[in-house]
Order: structure tokens, then sequence, then C-alpha cells
């Protein structure tokens, strides 16, 4: 578990250092609103409010408002390891005049498993991204640990660690595959039985086959049990 907990910081610590010595990058904010609602032992739902704006580009620093998203996860536990879920995603764009709105259906198959207070998770997403030109086709696979840094068991007012990498592929006609890396890491705070908070930093590495562009998102939330 040491051991994981420096590769953790060692990969942050990296990411943040790479990015400095990019000379073409965008930073982002993210802020989001999570519901989730247990409604049986098999059969839960989730609910996302999101935004996003822009903080730093070539111009230099700024605030602009580039979207608001909100989505639906219906997930059906398989058993202690195994879940599906199926979800409908809506971002809007046009309110801000940033570019296409967007509406997608998403397949998940999530496996995780915890060791000695760590929690191992390992996720399969396909979209099907509809914008108003064309549908494009992804595919995702996302590896994360997270485990509290007091202790094996994370209890209320404590705090925790999030990290994740993940890979994409984008294909849609007549554009080429375009490939994707995120790496994230995230500090949560357990702040009573219900609610969650948690601060962090992304890493997209996107398009790296074709012209690569490197984005940083500064991540805030709320994980609401209702």
């Amino acid at each position: 578990m040491h051991c994981i907990k420096r590769l953790c910081a060692i990969a942050l610590g990296f990411m943040c250092f790479a990015l400095e010595a990019q000379d073409n990058f965008t930073s982002l904010g993210e802020s989001s609103l999570s519901l989730n609602h247990k409604i049986s032992e098999t059969y839960s739902a989730n609910f996302v409010f999101r935004s996003r704006y822009v903080l730093y580009n070539g111009d230099g620093f700024q605030y602009q408002q580039q979207q608001v998203d909100v989505f639906h996860f219906s997930t059906f536990k398989l058993d202690f390891y195994h879940k599906l879920s199926i979800g409908l995603y809506y971002r809007n764009r046009d309110w801000f005049e940033t570019g296409s709105d967007e509406k997608r259906i998403i397949q998940q198959y999530n496996f995780k498993k915890q060791t000695l207070g760590v929690r191992y998770g390992h996720r399969f997403r396909a979209e099907q991204r509809i914008l108003d030109t064309k549908t494009i086709f992804r595919q995702r696979y996302r590896f994360a640990v997270d485990f509290p840094l007091n202790g094996e068991k994370l209890d209320i007012g404590e705090t925790y660690l999030v990290s994740a990498i993940e890979g994409l592929l984008s294909l849609s006609k007549p554009d080429n595959p375009e490939t994707d890396i995120r790496v994230s890491s995230q500090i949560g705070w357990q702040m009573n039985e219900a609610l969650k908070l948690q601060l962090g930093l992304e890493h997209r590495w996107e398009a790296l086959n074709l012209v690569s562009k490197h984005n940083l998102f500064v991540l805030t939330g709320a994980v609401l049990k209702i």
C-alpha cells in the first residue's frame, strides 16, 4: 500500500512537471455535483450536473464558460465485484456559442476489488456521441486505485486519494481514428455518511496520434448520497 501511495504521488508530480514544459496547452476547470440513490440491493441511480470553463489558453489567464453537462446512469449490481450501467448524457454548448450540443448513449462495465484497504477498479465504457454533423463511436478503458490516507478504513472526517489512468479510442467518418490518454489524481474528504468533497488535477493528452493537444483540468466536485 505504501508503494502504491508513492507511485500515485510520483505520477501526479510528473504530470504537473510535464505540463509546465509544454508550450501549447489549455487549462480548464470542471466542477460537478453527483447525486447517488440506492433504489434496491441490485439497482442504483446516479445523476451528475457538471460545468466546464476555460482558465488559461494562449491568450493568458481568463474565465470563459464552455459548457454544462447533465447525465444519468442506471447501474445494476451483478455481484460484489461486478456492475453494469446504462447512461444518457446531454452537453449544452449552444448557450455559450462554443460548439455543437451533444447527446450520448453509454454502456459501461465495472470490476472492483479491495485488498488491505486499497480498492482497484477496472472500467470499460462504450459511447455513441451524437453531434450535429456526425456520430463518434468511442471506446474507453480506465484503471483506478483509491484508498484512505489514514489506516485501511475510511472514517468520517478522514481523507482519501483517487488516482486513475484512462485510454480512449474515437472512431467516426470521415475523420481519422483518434487516441487519447488521461491521467488524474484527486484528494477527497468524507464529510459525513452522505457527503464527499473532492479536489484534484487531470492531464488530458488528446489526439496523440494526430496533432496532439495538452489540457490540464482543475477538478472540484461533491458526491452526495440521497
